[in-house]
């Protein structure tokens, strides 16, 4: 029987760099080292902070997103994912009412449509019993938001962290416990790339932070203050109308059998919405390939190449030639395919590395991709394209150069505002490309592939 309450924490912070990702990572570890089954989510667009919550938990992290998703998807994906766990812990997005527009897209948001309770971190670096105004301005500034506990970062000393329960006390808000001021608790470079090393190094971070959790933290007042109530709903299933529709967009899918899904998942491509994933999957099977190791496609009937870090294995991309070769036959011969931000550099003619050096690639857009004179492009993006909205996230720091046969945008994209950005939508044959990471968990996205 499924449980009425659980223990649910979306984890606030004051404003951003305050160490929401560190006490997660800490706490995921320390729940998991307990043999609770701890099942993570992150507020907003990321994909890379849910690897860090997938490393630590052992289950994988999950996005939870107003801007891409409606209330109702919102709970629905939460009540979904979480129904097996014991605990369920929610990584909040920049401070916890920063949204696109005021509080929309914020952390708070995902806690007024969840009705879980806040957890607040607040950096303690340089300042001690003046968070209590603070702390007393978070707690009842939106009545609706249940900020219902802090955690305190940085603290130098048990006479500094006196002063933070004082104001704490004098605030009306309950205390849980501190991090320490920790080197060795610092997160490392999100621009490491997953590999097997870095994997490793990020599972003993993990560990370390846990062991201080434990030490600082009081986990079991903590887990007993955020039991609330959880309430049992699922993920519609496909209708029958979206099958139906696939099948005139595929008509090589018959009755009889699924799609045949293959899905580029390596060091250099791995930037995947969980929910997107198992939306493909209700569609048929997912064949996971390397275009780093691999030498060929997997038989396909649709093929998805997400971003990632291709910058960081330039050499080996461009060396295999017969896995490039394969992707480049299968989109001449008009097969379906996808490609986002990294994949779609993966397409280009060649990207210019962060060497100097510039390495062939598949060669079907007639486009150049280069990591010189690196500049963050980033934030919410939309388009309509066959009367159907798509909303999704661009983030990256690469350009591309289009060549003399300009190949032209199919879509104007727009970010939250409502405002034109310079973001293209490539159509080449049957294969659309673009910087912009989509999220169809909500979407029919063979919808974008029917032209």
């Amino acid at each position: 029987m499924e449980q009425k309450t659980k223990p649910q924490i979306i984890i606030g912070a004051a404003s951003s760099n305050c160490g929401k990702t560190t006490l997660t990572m800490g706490l995921l570890r320390a729940l998991r080292e307990r043999g609770l089954h701890t099942q993570p989510f992150k507020c907003g667009p990321d994909y890379i902070d849910t690897k860090y919550h997938t490393l630590a938990a052992g289950h994988e992290s999950v996005n939870l997103d107003s801007w891409f998703s409606s209330p109702e998807h919102i709970r629905e994906i939460y009540h979904h994912y979480g129904k097996e766990a014991d605990i369920l812990v929610t990584e909040g997005v920049m401070g916890l009412f920063d949204g696109y527009r005021k509080m929309q897209g914020s952390s708070a948001e995902i806690s007024q449509i969840l009705r879980v309770p806040v957890l607040l971190i607040v950096n303690a670096r340089s300042t001690a019993y003046s968070v209590a105004p603070l702390i007393y301005g978070f707690k009842h500034f939106c009545p609706e938001i249940n900020v219902a506990g802090v955690i305190f970062n940085q603290i130098a000393s048990e006479s500094h962290f006196d002063y933070l329960q004082q104001a704490c006390e004098d605030a009306g808000v309950p205390c849980f416990g501190y991090l320490p001021r920790l080197k060795e608790i610092e997160l490392p470079s999100r621009h490491l790339g997953l590999t097997l090393e870095n994997k490793y190094l990020f599972d003993k971070f993990s560990l370390r932070i846990a062991e201080e959790v434990e030490k600082y933290i009081d986990l079991n007042r903590l887990i007993t203050c955020y039991t609330v109530p959880f309430e049992k709903k699922s993920i519609l299933p496909v209708s029958t109308e979206e099958k139906e529709n696939i099948k005139t967009i595929i008509p090589s899918l018959g009755k009889t059998r699924s799609l045949k899904i293959a899905v580029a998942q390596d060091e250099a491509f791995n930037f995947t919405y969980r929910r997107n994933m198992d939306q493909l999957q209700s569609y048929g099977k997912i064949n996971y390939f390397s275009p780093l190791s691999d030498t060929q496609l997997p038989e396909a009937d649709f093929v998805y190449l997400p971003g990632g870090y291709p910058e960081l294995y330039l050499p080996q991309l461009s060396d295999n030639h017969s896995m490039m070769q394969s992707i480049r036959q299968y989109i001449e011969n008009d097969g379906k395919l996808l490609a986002e931000c990294g994949g779609m550099m993966y397409l280009a003619r060649s990207i210019k590395g962060m060497d100097g050096k510039t390495y062939p690639m598949v060669n079907v857009l007639p486009i150049q991709a280069t990591m010189e004179n690196m500049k963050l492009h980033l934030g919410y993006r939309s388009f309509v394209f066959g009367g159907q909205t798509y909303k999704g996230h661009e983030f990256h720091y690469s350009t591309v150069i289009e060549e003399t046969e300009k190949l032209p945008s199919i879509a104007q994209q727009y970010n939250a505002k409502g405002e034109k950005v310079n973001t293209p939508l490539y159509q080449y044959k049957s294969t659309i490309a673009g910087y912009t990471h989509l999220y169809w968990g909500e979407t029919d996205i063979f919808g974008l592939m029917h032209h």
